[in-house]
């Protein structure tokens, strides 16, 4: 093994659920329209949808998610309809070393190191949508003529934690260097003239109010912009000083015990509490700060750690003089903000689609123009390049994986066999291994093979 493999991992064992053993099968059998409603005729049209001129996802509009067509077999496997409807096997007609189920950034990434490992390998890449990048897609939009972008999905290069050595060598091989790229192309007064603004619900505070400004870092630093903004607020006078209070404070709550110490306590209570029982503000300030987690955590700050809320800069600890760093009592997201790291802060103006579309215009030469981390931003896919035969990587969109199995017994088989929808028509593929780089919460019902306590 030379040492690029092993800076790739390829020294490490890989469980049976993330590379099983095991091709292409066409199966004629036709499956009924009306088991998966909207796919449309059964027959196999002579070109399929992404070969066909002026295909191109990013410029389609609407609800871009799970659109019509990439959920309908895999609900009806869910609900154990699809196999009653389901054709048999006919002829195997296509073959491939691997075959990665999920064409989002993790199976683009999957095909791209084992081609690495092999670079003659030839790869079938599935995934259900009509797009490939997964959570990482891209909306184009030409109002009179000019190009805008935005992300459909994924947004930014981050990371609690510091990324692996195969992810960052990824990264350094498509040319992505975040805070180079920050640098470089970020309009660093790009919302100069914008303003934050806190909304006050009626049916919270009890009357339907916009107050301009608020705490934050920055506003702390100037006491006079945030009393301004408290001033104007619907809160009662009592709870209207007790939250300058709160962003001013410098006492230190826990005299006399060590940093340790004061996070260890601060971990065992939320940050309500921490407000109430240790700052002891006016109950009125809770419901200003109560869905201020939410975003992050998806619960309210009497779910969330008063800890944890120290890292997210939430005021009150100013006087504690916590050490910086992680705890072992943090959150898994706090743990990973407080610990040092590289700056990856830097997003492109499609979010992550950049990424996948990186991956793509390597796995298949010529389906993307361009050669760098910078011109990825304009360059136009030509989706009919990625499924050619004569292609070793080839990426099929449309096509619903059903079941992934081993072609023969799970303890000698050489190949497994992938199943999927597509067109309303089902296929099979095989391989001599294959990724499940898709919805985990599929795999039970995609690998029936699995033993129980695994799918569980």
């Amino acid at each position: 093994m030379n040492p690029s493999d092993r800076k790739l991992g390829m020294d490490r064992s890989i469980s049976r659920r993330d590379f099983l053993n095991g091709v292409s099968v066409a199966i004629g059998g036709a499956i009924a329209e009306s088991v998966f409603p909207g796919l449309g005729p059964l027959e196999a049209a002579e070109l399929s949808a992404q070969d066909k001129p002026g295909y191109y996802p990013p410029a389609l509009t609407g609800m871009r998610g799970s659109t019509d067509g990439s959920f309908e077999a895999a609900h009806a496997l869910r609900d154990g309809n699809f196999w009653a409807k389901a054709g048999a096997p006919t002829e195997i007609h296509e073959r491939y070393d691997l075959i990665v189920v999920g064409g989002g950034i993790s199976g683009l990434a999957a095909a791209y190191f084992y081609r690495q490992h092999d670079p003659g390998a030839r790869i079938l890449i599935l995934d259900n949508h009509d797009d490939f990048g997964g959570h990482a897609k891209r909306n184009e939009f030409r109002p009179g003529g000019r190009l805008l972008l935005a992300n459909g999905g994924t947004w930014a290069i981050e990371s609690p934690f510091p990324y692996s050595k195969e992810a960052a060598g990824l990264m350094a091989d498509l040319d992505i260097d975040p805070a180079g790229l920050a640098e470089k192309c970020d309009v660093k007064d790009a919302y100069k003239t914008l303003q934050s603004a806190y909304f006050f619900d009626k049916e919270t505070f009890g009357t339907d109010k916009l107050a301009v400004g608020g705490p934050g870092r920055r506003n702390r630093k100037n006491s006079g912009s945030l009393r301004e903004f408290i001033a104007a607020t619907p809160l009662s006078e009592s709870a209207k000083r007790d939250l300058q209070r709160l962003n001013e404070t410098t006492v230190d709550f826990f005299p006399g015990i060590s940093s340790d110490e004061k996070k260890d306590r601060l971990s065992r209570m939320s940050y309500k509490d921490f407000l109430l029982k240790v700052v002891k503000v006016d109950p009125g300030v809770v419901p200003f700060y109560q869905v201020q987690t939410q975003g992050l955590y998806g619960v309210g700050i009497d779910a969330v750690s008063a800890l944890d809320c120290w890292v997210l800069h939430t005021p009150g600890f100013t006087g504690l003089d916590l050490a910086p760093g992680p705890h072992p009592r943090m959150g898994f997201t706090a743990r990973g903000f407080a610990t040092p790291k590289p700056d990856y802060e830097f997003h492109y103006p499609d979010g992550n689609a950049s990424i996948a579309r990186m991956l793509v215009r390597v796995l298949v030469p010529g389906s993307i123009g361009g050669t760098n981390a910078e011109d990825i931003v304009t360059a136009k896919a030509d989706y009919s390049k990625l499924d050619q035969e004569e292609s070793a990587v080839r990426i099929r969109l449309n096509s619903t994986v059903v079941r992934t199995r081993h072609a023969g017994e799970a303890g000698s088989a050489k190949e497994v066999e992938v199943s999927y929808v597509r067109a309303g028509k089902l296929y099979s593929a095989r391989g001599n291994g294959a990724v499940m780089a898709c919805w985990n919460t599929m795999i039970p019902y995609l690998c029936p093979d699995l033993p129980p306590a695994q799918k569980e």
